[in-house]
C-alpha cells in the first residue's frame, strides 16, 4: 500500500514538472511586431532604439517591448532558447539555428498595405524565406521539421493599416480578404512540411493606448474590440477546416490580464509605460539629444509598454494566462 501511494504521489510530481516538456525540438515564427526579435527594416527606429529592451537583455534587441515578447514565451514553454531573427542567421552561432528560426517582422500584416512605412515582408513574403531556408540555404531539413511546430502572430496590422484616418465603417470588411490569404499561407506552410501551427487570435485592440487615451474616461475603444471579436471568431471557424492547427487566444488572455482585480493594480493597465506628448506618443522619439518620451517609474506594473505593444510584464501576464490552454495544446 505504501508503494502504491509514493508510486502515485512520484506520479503526480512527475506530471507537475513535466507539463511544460513537449517533444518539439525547434520553433518557427512568423507574425508581426508582438513576436519580433530583430527583423525589422529600419534599425533607427523603434525596437533599436532606447530606450527598449531595458529590462531584457539590457538594450535594444530589435523586440517592441522593454523586454521579452510573446515568442520568447513561446520558446521558454517548449523549453527552447528563443529562436533568432531570420536577419541575423548569417552572424549567429550555428547552436542557436538549431532552435528554429523567427521571420517575424514590425509592421509586417497579412495582406500589403502601402501606407505602413518602412514596408515589411508580408506573411506570404516571410512564407518565402522559410522556404529558402528550406530549399537554398539547407539550414533546416524536411526530417528536422518533423519535430517543429509554426507560431503565427499576425493580422493586427491589416487592421491598423485600413484604420487609417479614423475610419472604422470599413474594418468588417477586410476580415475575408485577411482570412482568406492566411488560410493560403498556413497551407502552404504545411505543405513545406511543418506537421503542426500554433495560430494566436488579434489582441483587443480597442484597449491600446493608442485608441483607450482618445476616450474621455480612457477606457476600451469597446467598437473596435467587437470587430477584433468579430475577425477572432471568423477566424476560428476557417481553420476548423485544417488539420493539427491550433487556435492560442491571445485575445482572451490579454482581456484577462487587463481584467485584474482593482487591488493587484499599482499601474493603470491603459496606460501606456514609454511615451511623449506627440500623438501616437512614440516611445523612443529624439529631437536632436532631447528625449521626447518618458518612461515610468516601474515597467514592472505596467502592461503597455508604448501606444500599443505590452511590456515585458504584460506579457508575462498574458502567457500566464495562456498557459493552461498551452499545456492542453502542446503536450
Amino acid at each position: 500500500m505504501e508503494f502504491i501511494v509514493l508510486f502515485l504521489l512520484f506520479s503526480l510530481i512527475n506530471n507537475i514538472y513535466s507539463s511544460e516538456a513537449t517533444d518539439v525540438k525547434k520553433l518557427f515564427v512568423f507574425g508581426d511586431s508582438l513576436v519580433d526579435v530583430g527583423n525589422f527594416p529600419d534599425q533607427k527606429l523603434g525596437g533599436f532604439d532606447e530606450p527598449y529592451g531595458m529590462t531584457f537583455p539590457g538594450k535594444p534587441s530589435g523586440r517592441f517591448s522593454d523586454g521579452r515578447v510573446l515568442s520568447d514565451y513561446i520558446a521558454s514553454f517548449l523549453g527552447l532558447e528563443a529562436p533568432v531573427a531570420f536577419k541575423a542567421r548569417k552572424i549567429t552561432e550555428k547552436s542557436k539555428i538549431e532552435n528554429g528560426m523567427n521571420f517575424a517582422c514590425s509592421g509586417s500584416a497579412v495582406l500589403d498595405h502601402p501606407v505602413i512605412q518602412p514596408r515589411a515582408p508580408n506573411m506570404t513574403e516571410q512564407i518565402d524565406y522559410f522556404q529558402a531556408m528550406l530549399d537554398d540555404e539547407k539550414l533546416f531539413t524536411k526530417d528536422d521539421l518533423q519535430s517543429s511546430i509554426a507560431f503565427i502572430n499576425i493580422g493586427v496590422n491589416d487592421y491598423i493599416a485600413h484604420k487609417r484616418g479614423d475610419n472604422i465603417t470599413s474594418l468588417p470588411n477586410i476580415a475575408a480578404k485577411v482570412i482568406d490569404q492566411l488560410v493560403l499561407d498556413i497551407k502552404r506552410i504545411q505543405d513545406l512540411g511543418m506537421p503542426k501551427i500554433a495560430l494566436a487570435t488579434l489582441i483587443p485592440l480597442g484597449c491600446a493606448p493608442t485608441h483607450s487615451i482618445k476616450s474621455p474616461k480612457k477606457c476600451c475603444d469597446e467598437e473596435i474590440n467587437k470587430i477584433i471579436e468579430s475577425y477572432n471568431q471568423k477566424l476560428k471557424e476557417a481553420v476548423k477546416e485544417l488539420k493539427n492547427v491550433e487556435i492560442i487566444d491571445v485575445y482572451g488572455a490579454m482581456t484577462s490580464a487587463l481584467n485584474r482585480p482593482a487591488e493587484s493594480l499599482k499601474f493603470d493597465p491603459l496606460e501606456q509605460c514609454c511615451g511623449g506628448s506627440d500623438f501616437p506618443h512614440f516611445c523612443g522619439k529624439e529631437k536632436g539629444e532631447k528625449k521626447m518620451y518618458k518612461v515610468c517609474d516601474d515597467p514592472k506594473l505596467s502592461i503597455f509598454w508604448d501606444y500599443v505593444h505590452p511590456s515585458q510584464n504584460g506579457w508575462e501576464l498574458i502567457y500566464s494566462a495562456l498557459k493552461p490552454s498551452l499545456n492542453v495544446l502542446f503536450n
